[in-house]
Parts: structure tokens; C-alpha cells; sequence
């Protein structure tokens, strides 16, 4: 299940600034599409995603309001042969995986042409440096301009190709 709404669980010493410690998981901020395909459509690339964030190696900043875009669209039918998977995603206990921040303050750092996407970009830059994985179009354009905020956005698949193996 999703985490409840209204429950925020606070980032550690190593997520929130000071010095970074470089055993410390990678930040992570994941796109609703991204969580789809780890959760529902079994995309390979979003299923060790979702493998390295089960085994602590990522650590799944998301907000409230992301948390309700995903619970909405999670509640929408998909064809035939997704509803199984969409239903079991429903019942995932996403909790324990997730850090759920307080929503960051809008569009300090880049500006997002989609205004429903500007929510990924500011926590990635609120809780830099990090990691957004994401499949649209509105924020990878902005990965040049994200790097100097301490942000990579990639797809999965890239971020996949080049990732250190563990």
C-alpha cells in the first residue's frame, strides 16, 4: 500500500546537507511513469530500479503530492492484460521504501516547461545531489542545466547503462 497520507518521515543527517557520506544511498526521485513501469509493465530497467531501491542501495524521496498523482493514476483501469499487475501495485507496501519529504519550494532552482512535472525537479534540487529517473520529455531536456544544481535525470535505460554495478 501506499504511505498514508499526512505521514512525512524525515530525511537523515546524510540525505539533508552537511557532508555527503559516500556510502550512503543514492537520492532517488522517481517520475510516476518510472514507478509504473517498475510496478506495473515490468519494464527491465525500472525492475532493478525498483530492486535497488528495495535493498536500501536508493533511497525513494517522493512527496505528498506526488504520492496522490500516483494513487490516482494507479486508480485508473489499463488494458486487459495490466490489470493484474495494476492491481497488486495498488497493494505494495511502498512505505517502507520511501522517504516522504515536505513539498519543496517551487521552481528555485530550473523551471520546468510542464508545470505538473516542476514538482520532480524541485525536490531532486532541494535534496541535491540526486538522481531523477524519469521517461518525460519536459524534464530530460532540462539534464545539461540539472548538473550544475547537482541533479542527473536520465531514463532508467540510461541511467541502467552507465550505473557503477554493485
Amino acid at each position: 500500500m501506499l504511505p498514508s497520507k499526512g505521514v512525512t518521515r524525515r530525511a537523515d543527517s546524510r540525505e539533508s546537507g552537511g557532508v555527503i557520506d559516500a556510502a550512503a544511498p543514492t537520492r532517488l526521485v522517481l517520475d510516476t511513469n518510472t514507478v509504473l513501469d517498475w510496478l506495473v509493465f515490468n519494464e527491465p530497467s525500472g525492475q532493478v530500479v525498483g530492486h535497488e531501491v528495495s535493498k536500501g542501495r536508493m533511497r525513494w524521496l517522493t512527496t505528498p503530492r506526488m504520492l496522490d498523482e500516483l494513487r490516482a493514476v494507479l486508480a485508473r483501469p489499463l488494458p486487459h492484460r495490466w490489470e493484474p499487475a495494476r492491481e497488486r501495485a495498488l497493494t505494495c507496501d511502498l512505505a517502507a521504501l520511501t522517504v516522504v519529504c515536505s513539498e519543496p519550494t517551487t521552481g528555485l532552482a530550473l523551471v520546468c516547461r510542464d508545470a505538473t512535472d516542476q514538482v520532480f525537479i524541485d525536490l531532486a534540487c532541494q535534496h541535491s545531489p540526486s538522481l531523477l529517473l524519469t521517461r518525460d520529455r519536459a524534464l530530460l531536456a532540462l539534464r545539461r542545466r540539472a548538473r550544475d544544481f547537482g541533479v542527473r535525470i536520465a531514463t532508467a535505460a540510461a541511467w541502467l547503462a552507465t550505473r557503477p554495478q554493485p
